[in-house]
């Protein structure tokens, strides 16, 4: 039997995990005065504007958001991000995105910064699924879950209804 519509996040546990990674930014990056946050078009862009509220609250540190757009159906294309290279050229920049399911959207971003000097590089999801395929790992994670290949998870993040589902 097959379950479906199965939650695996709700509201309020995703916004309890936007809180510590936020906290856990913080800690990394205790002596920045600003931080890039840079999620990947669509959600993880979503959840890198709650980490940047949450981060104002809490931290001193200024928080700039910056939109990365990977083609996810072909990730060897060229990406793109919202903000020029030398905006966050010697900085300290979180790669953001919602699921970390093989790896392959997460590394392709990555190779994208590494062709710029920073000060630091961190990743940060908020489902680790441990599927991958690429030597890639979340430094900010959520939840890790261990899923069949053939299961799906769905992240809603709507105005006002968050949640994770396991299809």
């Amino acid at each position: 039997m097959r379950v479906t519509n199965n939650v695996i996040l709700t509201q309020e546990e995703i916004i309890h995990k936007i809180k510590r990674i936020a906290y856990q930014i913080y800690e990394s990056n205790v002596e920045e005065k600003e931080i890039i946050l840079a999620g990947i078009e669509s959600n993880g862009y979503v959840l890198a504007k709650k980490l940047k509220t949450v981060l104002k609250k809490i931290s001193p540190i200024e928080p700039i958001l910056c939109k990365v757009f990977i083609d996810k159906k072909n990730p060897i294309n060229d990406i793109k991000t919202s903000i020029p290279v030398e905006d966050y050229k010697n900085k300290s920049v979180i790669l953001i995105d919602d699921v970390l399911n093989s790896g392959t959207t997460l590394i392709y971003g990555v190779k994208h910064f590494l062709n710029v000097p920073l000060k630091q590089f961190k990743t940060a999801v908020l489902v680790n699924r441990n599927h991958k395929k690429y030597p890639v790992k979340a430094d900010f994670k959520g939840i890790s879950l261990s899923t069949s290949l053939k299961e799906h998870v769905n992240v809603v993040l709507d105005n006002n209804a968050f949640k994770a589902v396991l299809e």
